[in-house]
């Protein structure tokens, strides 16, 4: 990554809504809440997202908005959103009812991230009633969802309602050129997932600010990058975390193969971190800060240069409440 630091950066966050092990549910919707209301009272974060998976055990937002309303009825300041909603897996009058519902419940305070893929399986699909063919109108339904939550809807005689007039900014979310090429050709801010999916984004971002149309919503382009962040007072405790985090995904990876299914002690764990598992799971943790308030500092603004991003936004990866919570001390710092 080059050198310096962007000015003017803002700094967002994206909780996963993990479920540690032996937790519950409900714990670790707790959790997030907990740390959603210690972000809205350090005032230093612009928004708050959770993301849509389906069939994960060790993640709890699947039901996107019935969380999102939770966490906006426990906060007052901070922006909260979807990043994403799949909108394959819905209709684009029910997302906005749900969100003009929340939009009409917070003003001002409610995002709409928007992605392609469904968040799951392709069995889990089949639970879900999804036409595997829904993806291919994923731009259609784009346009359709913002009719809807506009002034005048673009189906003859539907309305969204709670919805309408709402105007809930929308966001392509994407690990490719065809979300970059898409939030382009709508004048829509693009945020990239290369907290995961590291490898397209210097292409994806060239591609979406060279191309990019304005709007009603957004006149000049805008760039959300995320990444992966680990910080601690000292630096050998962040290290620290991050190896368990490293290791927390591993045991995430190799949970989704059948031949680990029910049987993923910790033996088994430590030879898995000798094991190709362990080297995607490095690749996909890439954009990835880890050590003392300084060197994440610096990590942060050298990122933000290469994704040539208009605002980070950064999963607090670190295992345990009290570690997460001063992570976000020193992150507002």
């Amino acid at each position: 990554m080059s050198e310096g630091v962007s000015t003017g950066l803002r700094l967002s966050l994206l909780d996963l809504a993990t479920i540690g092990r032996d937790q519950s549910v409900g714990e670790a919707l707790e959790v997030s809440t907990t740390l959603a209301e210690k972000a809205d009272e350090l005032g230093a974060f612009e928004r708050l997202w959770f993301a849509e998976h389906h069939n994960m055990p060790s993640i709890a937002s699947a039901a996107t908005a019935v969380l999102l309303a939770h966490v906006a009825a426990r906060t007052e300041r901070i922006r909260v959103g979807s990043g994403g909603v799949m909108l394959p897996n819905h209709s684009p009058l029910v997302i906005a009812e749900q969100f003009g519902t929340l939009a009409e419940l917070h003003p001002g305070r409610i995002d709409l991230g928007l992605g392609r893929a469904p968040g799951t399986d392709q069995t889990t699909m089949r639970a879900l009633r999804v036409d595997p063919r829904a993806s291919d109108r994923f731009p259609e339904d784009v346009l359709e969802l913002q009719g809807y939550l506009s002034d005048e809807s673009l189906v003859p005689s539907i309305n969204a309602i709670p919805g309408r007039g709402t105007k809930v900014p929308l966001y392509i979310l994407g690990s490719s050129l065809f979300g970059a090429k898409l939030a382009a050709r709508l004048g829509l801010p693009y945020a990239f997932a290369s907290h995961f999916a590291p490898d397209a984004l210097v292409d994806a971002v060239t591609a979406y600010r060279a191309e990019f149309t304005p709007s009603a919503q957004l006149a000049e382009p805008y760039v959300i990058a995320a990444l992966n962040v680990v910080v601690a007072d000292e630096a050998d405790k962040a290290e620290a975390l991050a190896a368990s985090v490293l290791r927390s995904r591993v045991r995430s990876l190799a949970g989704r193969i059948p031949a680990y299914a029910g049987r993923l002690d910790e033996a088994t764990v430590d030879a898995l971190m000798e094991s190709p598992v362990a080297a995607q799971a490095r690749h996909m943790m890439t954009y990835t800060a880890v050590g003392d308030i300084a060197t994440v500092r610096d990590y942060l603004g050298r990122f933000a240069e290469h994704a040539a991003a208009d605002e980070l936004m950064v999963t607090n990866a670190a295992p345990g409440l009290d570690n997460r919570l001063r992570a976000l001390e020193l992150l507002a710092s």
